[in-house]
């Protein structure tokens, strides 16, 4: 929540790609706890999100860029450096995570 507040405090309009349940089993070979429509409906009640947009595979960010006509590309600074190849399309933010607020935390302390 605190990190989509401080993307959206860097622009006008956060539009956030959400990636699909298909993409997370590719790049995470599991299922996500959620499915993509109901992070979706969550995403989109967020006061700080207008849009959520369908991430599909990791080669859809340039087009998603120009399509959308993004200005400032952000993310949280554990993939520093792994969006750089944006840069000529846009500006690329790397926001620190929150101080001890950790999914992967979460996950381990509800087992």
């Amino acid at each position: 929540m605190r990190l989509l507040k401080r993307a959206k405090d860097l622009g006008d309009y956060l539009i956030v790609a959400l990636s699909t349940d298909e993409f997370n089993e590719f790049k995470k070979h599991k299922e996500a706890y959620n499915t993509y429509a109901e992070r979706k409906y969550i995403l989109e009640a967020i006061k700080y999100v207008d849009e959520v947009i369908p991430e599909n595979d990791w080669d859809q960010k340039i087009s998603d860029v120009q399509k959308y006509h993004i200005d400032t590309f952000v993310m949280g600074d554990d993939w520093k450096g792994k969006f750089d190849f944006l840069k000529p399309y846009c500006e690329v933010v790397y926001l620190p995570r929150t101080p001890g607020i950790s999914t992967s935390k979460i996950k381990a302390d509800l087992k």
